[in-house]
């Protein structure tokens, strides 16, 4: 088992690591803070230190654009649902035996899905049924690994949404699934005072990892960075479900 130093040493890393990504590619902060947190404790604690990191950075993101009442009035049966789904998937999060297996997964099927980049659309007078269940699915792998990209990302790119609108409905909905995450570790005992107290100094070097990130985008090619992100989580995420089921 690691000292404390260490794991503080690990988990200020990967918040940077999560804030840098984030600032260049605009996405990914809680896929790479869990995928670098989840090798050293249990996803369960992972994901409560990501829940202040995740809402502050998305709120920033939300509110950054001009439309939020038209996205939040289009997506509002998608947040409901999500929220609904949580406690579907929370069990194995906090109980199972098999959460940093379904945790590198998740974060292997991410990578996948951001490198291959698949194209389709949904017409806007299917999202009536398709929100709801992309919604409850997203809460429910959410609940399961401290992951919401998926369904939800691919779903949001599939929809008529120029760059605005997308930011925005990204950045309401992993507002929305995160403070749902919370409610729930909270009534598992796992989201406390001492933890959001942990969880709110990892704002700091994700904030920090965000100004970087920012610069860097400046300077380098986001395609390119995101490619490189991407296939770091595919190697990531497979490498937590080998280590986890050997």
């Amino acid at each position: 088992m690691q000292d404390l130093s260490s794991i503080v040493a690990i988990a200020g890393s990967a918040f940077l690591a999560a804030g840098l990504v984030k600032g260049v590619v605009g996405l990914g902060l809680p896929a790479v803070a869990m995928a670098f947190l989840g090798l050293v404790m249990p996803p369960a604690e992972a994901a409560s230190l990501l829940v202040m990191p995740t809402v502050v950075t998305n709120i920033w993101q939300l509110y950054a654009g001009p439309r939020l009442g038209a996205v939040t009035r289009r997506f509002a049966t998608l947040m409901v649902a999500t929220c609904a789904g949580v406690p579907l998937g929370i069990g194995l999060l906090i109980h199972g035996a098999h959460a940093t297996v379904a945790l590198g997964a998740v974060l292997a099927a991410y990578g996948v899905v951001g490198l291959t980049a698949p194209h389709f659309a949904i017409p806007r007078r299917a999202e009536r049924w398709c929100s709801p269940l992309v919604g409850l699915a997203t809460g429910a792998v959410t609940g399961a690994t401290g992951v919401g990209a998926i369904p939800l990302a691919p779903y949001l790119g599939s929809l008529d949404l120029d760059k605005e609108e997308m930011i925005q409905a990204l950045g309401l909905a992993f507002t929305v699934v995160m403070i749902a995450l919370a409610v729930g570790l909270a009534l598992e005992g796992k989201f406390n005072a001492a933890v959001a107290g942990g969880s709110l100094l990892a704002l700091l070097p994700a904030l920090v990892g965000m100004a970087l990130g920012q610069r860097i985008r400046e300077r380098m090619s986001a395609a390119a960075f995101r490619r490189w992100f991407f296939a770091g989580l595919i190697v990531l995420g497979l490498y937590m479900v080998v280590r986890a089921l050997a």
